[in-house]
């Protein structure tokens, strides 16, 4: 089990998939929760493998990230204190169809997959749960795909700023444009372009690797039809 400062320790329950779970279910599980630090740009899974285990965000953000034959990668989805890390070993998959690493650092917390596929097998509603929490990544992937194809680089980095803010307790983001850039399979200079368009604009405030978010109204008004992810997912 990482090491985790009791000081900084995030309460499990600040996972919403975590605090909506059934009395009794949460009294099965809590025993077996690991707190762990989430380091940026570590690696929870790998795709096409089997995880041990499947992680709850509570204050990190990790990102779904496919991989192309030459080494590539681009963004799927973003999970944080909103869902779980590794959905598919619980709903009867294989492996993992995604490589999860962590693109905001903080805390969360570990379980056995075979814990919840236990729980999976054994209550409804929390395989009902687990569905939705599906459902919705799904439409989140299915957003991102469009948006990627039809949307500007601006609208790209708007989107993927409010998908952050809605997964993190503050309006500051610590994320260099080279991190963006990768994220949204852009060119840095284009992000660099848009980062500072918005900044002249009001909208953030840029420097040394932190965003800080200055006016949500207007960054989501200049998502225009890519908001409905950002709100819903």
């Amino acid at each position: 089990m990482t090491h985790i400062n009791t000081a900084t320790r995030s309460d499990p329950r600040s996972n919403q998939l975590l605090a909506a779970l059934p009395q009794d279910v949460w009294e099965r599980w809590q025993p077996y929760l690991e707190p762990v630090d989430l380091v940026l740009g570590q690696v929870l899974s790998e795709a096409g493998r089997i995880s041990a285990y499947v992680y709850f965000p509570t204050s990190a953000i990790v990102s779904l990230l496919y991989m192309t034959e030459d080494g590539g990668s681009s963004e799927v989805a973003v999970v944080g204190n909103d869902g779980i890390v590794g959905i598919s070993m619980v709903l009867g998959g294989n492996a993992m169809p995604n490589q999860a690493v962590v693109k905001s650092a903080g805390t969360g917390y570990r379980l056995r997959a075979g814990a919840v596929t236990s729980e999976v097998q054994r209550s409804g509603i929390v395989l009902q749960m687990l569905l939705g929490y599906a459902h919705a990544l799904m439409g989140q992937m299915a957003q991102t795909a469009a948006c990627n194809r039809y949307h500007s680089i601006e609208q790209l980095l708007c989107r993927r700023l409010l998908l952050a803010l809605d997964r993190v307790p503050s309006t500051a983001l610590v994320m260099t444009q080279e991190l963006l850039a990768n994220l949204l399979g852009v060119r840095r200079e284009g992000v660099t372009a848009a980062a500072l368009k918005l900044q002249r604009a009001g909208v953030i405030r840029y420097q040394r690797g932190r965003i800080d978010v200055l006016d949500r109204a207007r960054l989501t008004q200049r998502t225009r039809d890519c908001i409905g992810t950002a709100v819903a997912a």
